[in-house]
């Protein structure tokens, strides 16, 4: 017969358990025995992982149980808002509120608009002369952030959102992004300025963007909330242009 497994050196062996999927290790090859339970446990099987796949920072010296988080954090990294550019309409989005003549999806660059700086964005959504909002709840456990990965790593979430107005017209814009304990308890906010662009504005496309850390445990949702309206009160849709939202969970 052959070697055994437990007989091969550590560093061939952390080699074939890094071709192994990542879910794998932890729910089943990390059970197998007390050698392969130290080595998912460990720097060296992640550190290799990280490598293989390309993920940034694996340069960077955190410890080992980090090495493990910020594996499943880079590989889960993604946009968390469903519908960020009224591709669907407004499919996704809740406590629609429709001031005026309600919200409305719109071409770029629209009409008195610019292009947005990204080319893979081809609509907005525009609100209208009174008071337009929407909303999303992020359900962090659903999208696979489980409990403890969140409150013992406290992983930066980053919000981003992106405005403009017509150039023909004044507008307001508000941002408000809660983090949300299972209760909806609100444990961290951000709520910008109510931002006023006047008329006769450049029609620029503006990034606005928020980074909550060291938020402690508990976080369960993201309430994140955007809206606006014109300064004008003309009938339609002159009010702000809003798109390309985003909320993510980064290491």
């Amino acid at each position: 017969p052959g070697p055994r497994m437990e007989s091969l050196p550590e560093a061939v062996l952390i080699r074939i358990l890094a071709s192994i999927p990542a879910v794998d290790l932890v729910l089943a090859c990390r059970l197998v025995c007390c050698q392969w339970k130290n080595l998912v446990d460990g720097a060296a099987l992640w550190i290799l992982k990280c490598q293989q796949e390309g993920l940034t920072g694996a340069e960077s010296q955190e410890n080992a149980e980090n090495w493990q988080n910020f594996y499943f954090l880079s590989k889960k990294k993604k946009n968390l808002i469903k519908n960020p550019c009224g591709e669907e309409d407004l499919q996704h989005w809740g406590e629609v509120e429709n001031g005026g003549d309600g919200w409305k999806i719109e071409e770029l660059p629209g009409d008195f608009g610019k292009e947005f700086p990204s080319e893979e964005v081809h609509k907005y959504f525009v609100t209208s002369y009174e008071w337009c909002r929407k909303a999303q709840v992020i359900d962090l456990r659903a999208e696979g952030y489980w409990e403890e990965l969140m409150d013992t790593t406290q992983p930066k979430i980053v919000v981003k959102d992106w405005y403009a107005g017509r150039s023909d017209a004044g507008c307001l814009y508000e941002l408000c992004v809660k983090l949300l304990s299972e209760n909806e308890d609100v444990l961290a906010e951000y709520k910008s300025e109510t931002i006023t662009i006047p008329q006769d504005n450049d029609a620029n496309w503006t990034e606005i963007s928020h980074t909550f850390s060291n938020y402690g445990p508990g976080v369960c949702f993201v309430r994140f909330e955007h809206g606006g309206q014109d300064t004008l009160f003309w009938k339609g849709w002159y009010g702000v242009r809003v798109t390309n939202s985003s909320v993510t969970v980064e290491p």
